[in-house]
């Protein structure tokens, strides 16, 4: 072996036997050598480590004086209004009175709103049940299922002042039939024909509001917010003309269902091309960005208001002429002016 004192730039080849106790057992010399520099190797990382990579972060005190302020803040308004409450009550005058009779204001008007609620998602989940019955009754062909899908809707409708005529003729007529599926046949054109056209009207209105609002509107998010605001008062009319009648948590969950049949269908693909068929790429370029917004605003909602009416509607399409989005958008821009010229 090399003596320490040799630079290892100088060593040389050389030759050992496999037998070599050098080599099986490392000399004392080398042992303390190869001890140093291992020594050494472990304490450079710590030498040459950055000053903040042993730092470590603590509480978040501006956070937590935040947190703690909105909570005082928050527990002293429900104090003062619940002190305010108590002494209102305990006094015999005018101010006791006029505080008791608007906390039972109150508290009608909330139960009011529960109540509108729960009856609104029965109305929704009872739309459901009848067109599920009615898709049963055509594929099975089953007359005892027909008819009491067809007797559901009858009572759906039931004080439709707009919907008697329709009903009587439904009544009229519903003896005459004989054949599987002839009778919700007769109750899709006799009764639900009607309101459908009703339907293609406020998708149209509503498409072209949004339309106009977006082309006129001096800011983005006025649009975008009007946009939501316009969709939601849709789907809550298209469900009301169908007989839905939703509250707030209903529209929400009305919005939850078009958003899923809308994906389910892939109807975002098919508006993008639609508005790519019919405006053409050499009127597109031709067209504003701002234009351009309001006419794809104006056909998204009018897809969502087709499947709103898909969702809603308590009879599936048999003999009545279904609402397309490719018919409405098209008389949207004539309307709105966005058809541009040729």
């Amino acid at each position: 072996m090399t003596s320490p004192s040799d630079a290892p730039a100088s060593r040389k080849p050389r030759v050992f036997s496999a037998d070599d106790p050098a080599i099986i057992e490392p000399s004392p010399e080398d042992e303390t050598a190869t001890g140093e520099l291992t020594q050494d190797d472990h304490a450079a990382p710590t030498d040459t480590a950055s000053p903040s990579s042993g730092i470590k972060h603590g509480i978040r005190w501006g956070a937590l004086l935040l947190s703690a302020m909105l909570g005082l803040a928050t527990l002293a308004a429900s104090v003062s209004f619940a002190r305010f409450v108590a002494q209102a009550f305990e006094r015999n005058d005018w101010v006791g009175w006029t505080a008791t009779g608007l906390l039972s204001i109150a508290v009608i008007a909330a139960l009011v709103i529960v109540v509108r609620e729960v009856f609104g998602l029965f109305r929704l989940a009872r739309l459901g049940r009848l067109r599920r019955d009615a898709v049963a009754a055509l594929a099975s062909k089953d007359k005892k299922l027909e008819r009491s899908a067809v007797a559901g809707l009858r009572a759906l409708f039931a004080t439709r002042r707009d919907l008697r005529w329709s009903l009587a003729r439904l009544a009229e007529h519903e003896a005459d039939v004989r054949d599987p599926g002839d009778l919700l046949r007769l109750a899709d054109r006799e009764v639900l024909a009607p309101l459908d056209a009703q339907a293609r009207r406020l998708i149209l209105t509503s498409a072209k509001r949004v339309s106009t609002v977006t082309a006129l509107s001096p800011m983005v998010w006025i649009g975008m917010g009007f946009v939501l605001v316009e969709n939601l008062r849709l789907l809550r009319a298209l469900a009301g003309l169908y007989g839905g009648r939703p509250g707030g948590v209903g529209a929400l969950r009305l919005a939850r269902m078009v958003a899923t049949h809308i994906i389910a269908t892939g109807g975002i693909a098919m508006t993008d091309d639609l508005l790519g068929q019919f405006l053409g790429q050499d009127l597109l370029r031709r067209l504003s960005r701002r234009l351009g917004e309001a006419a794809f605003n104006g056909a998204l909602t009018a897809r969502i208001g087709v499947a709103a009416i898909d969702v809603t509607r308590p009879l599936p399409f048999i003999d009545a002429a279904p609402v397309r989005v490719r018919d409405i958008v098209p008389e949207l821009f004539k309307k709105t002016g966005l058809k541009g010229e040729k």
